[in-house]
């Protein structure tokens, strides 16, 4: 039989309580339990990058992380980058902007990767965004297209002109 925990933490923004196995990967609980199937869960291993999610702001691989642990924290998917009024979030836009997606399998783990990063440098250069997202793979778009958002996103979210 399976010990299970009740646990209360912060999702998008949203005061929310569960049971759950102690086992229990923070991404199988994220899309199982609460419905969030935003967060991808691709190789298991926390090698593709396509679980991240933000833990306090951090990214983390929602495979490599417990449920349990996540406990009293407050946790980022992908559903919660846009405003309340469906706004998209401006690494979002740039995403479609910039046609930094094709299957959109690796999107929600490169997008929260890149919304921790361009919190804390502002301005990269391109080499640091290639090295920002070295992480997570893509095996559709060959990074130019996502590298391109993740520069144009920083541009708006300093307030520079396009």
């Amino acid at each position: 039989m399976s010990e299970t925990r009740r646990i209360t933490l912060i999702v998008n923004g949203e005061h929310r309580e569960a049971e759950t196995p102690v086992r229990q990967h923070l991404a199988d609980f994220l899309r199982g339990t609460l419905g969030l199937t935003g967060t991808h869960v691709g190789c298991e291993h926390g090698v593709c990058g396509a679980c991240t999610v933000l833990v306090d702001g951090h990214a983390v691989r929602a495979c490599l992380m417990l449920a349990v642990q996540a406990a009293g924290h407050e946790v980022t998917t992908v559903e919660g980058l846009s405003l309340a009024d469906g706004t998209l979030h401006p690494l979002q836009q740039a995403f479609c902007d910039h046609h930094g997606l094709q299957c959109g399998f690796c999107t929600p783990g490169m997008l929260t990767t890149l919304v921790e990063f361009l919190a804390e440098h502002p301005a990269p250069s391109e080499e640091e965004v290639r090295l920002a997202i070295s992480g997570n793979i893509c095996r559709c778009t060959g990074y130019d297209s996502i590298v391109a958002a993740a520069l144009a996103a920083a541009r708006a979210l300093r307030g520079d002109a396009a």
